[in-house]
């Protein structure tokens, strides 16, 4: 969070940083390593100890892991339920899919705050990242589709029992909806995590103003905020599950789109 005038600007928390201070530049290119990077780095770290440690395959498995054996049928059910047998074929794309949002959703919500100098950054709050995540995903429905169907796969976008004289115009409205599936995919994400943070920084910035304003006001004004931060917060917790279950989900629907031609 950084001052500006009096209260403090929700948007520095989206700020790209590089990590020591200083852009490093290589052939008129910046190479930095930054703070979006060292978050990316630490999910993938935090979710390799996870698996890690849940991979022990012990006759009796401990708490550890039936939450990683938990967490992988529960991908795979969904991968079954979605796209049918041969769904499997892709459950480890999606259950890495899905696991790198919800970590990486869950580790923006650390606290970190507290501690001088650090504040944590929710990777998932870039387009860049949730866009390039999106458009990875349509581009294995793509070529799953393609390579499964061939020429086939327009077919797609002629739902049956369309009309002939129809054919055209469904053909270019499904195309479109078809096409504007990995930016509606990139787009949710960025917006939810987004949207509650923003709100997380405007209700801290309002116990900071109550706590130096004067008069029995501000008090009031600051316990309220508090309030509303830890109902935000609970809220957050929720959404950053949701939205990495919504995302991994859509992508095994289009998935589906693509094996099945449905």
């Amino acid at each position: 969070m950084a001052a500006e005038g009096s209260g403090i600007d929700p948007m520095h928390q989206f700020q790209v940083e590089p990590v020591l201070g200083r852009h490093l530049m290589l052939g008129g290119y910046d190479i930095s390593f930054t703070n979006s990077a060292l978050f990316m780095v630490l999910t993938m770290a935090v979710l390799w100890v996870f698996m890690l440690g849940g991979m022990k395959r012990s006759l009796v498995p401990g708490r550890w892991q039936a939450a990683v054996e938990g967490v992988t049928s529960f991908v795979d059910n969904m991968m079954t339920s979605s796209i049918g047998p041969k769904g499997r074929h892709f459950t480890p794309y999606v259950f890495s899919l899905f696991m790198f949002i919800l970590f990486a959703n869950f580790i923006g919500l650390f606290p970190l705050g507290i501690v001088p100098g650090w504040h944590p950054f929710t990777v998932t709050s870039h387009i860049t990242v949730t866009a390039v995540l999106a458009f990875f995903s349509f581009s294995i429905v793509l070529i799953v589709g393609f390579l499964k169907h061939g020429f086939h796969f327009f077919s797609l976008f002629i739902p049956h029992g369309t009309p002939k004289l129809m054919i055209p115009l469904i053909f270019v409205i499904e195309l479109a909806s078809f096409l504007v599936r990995p930016f509606s995919l990139g787009l949710r994400l960025f917006v939810a995590m987004t949207a509650g943070h923003i709100l997380l920084d405007v209700f801290a910035s309002f116990i900071v103003q109550g706590i130096h304003a004067g008069g029995p006001l501000g008090p009031v004004v600051a316990i309220l905020s508090f309030v509303m931060i830890v109902g935000i917060s609970a809220l957050e917790l929720l959404v950053a599950a949701i939205q990495a279950y919504v995302f991994a989900l859509l992508t095994s629907l289009y998935l589906n789109d693509a094996i099945n031609l449905h």
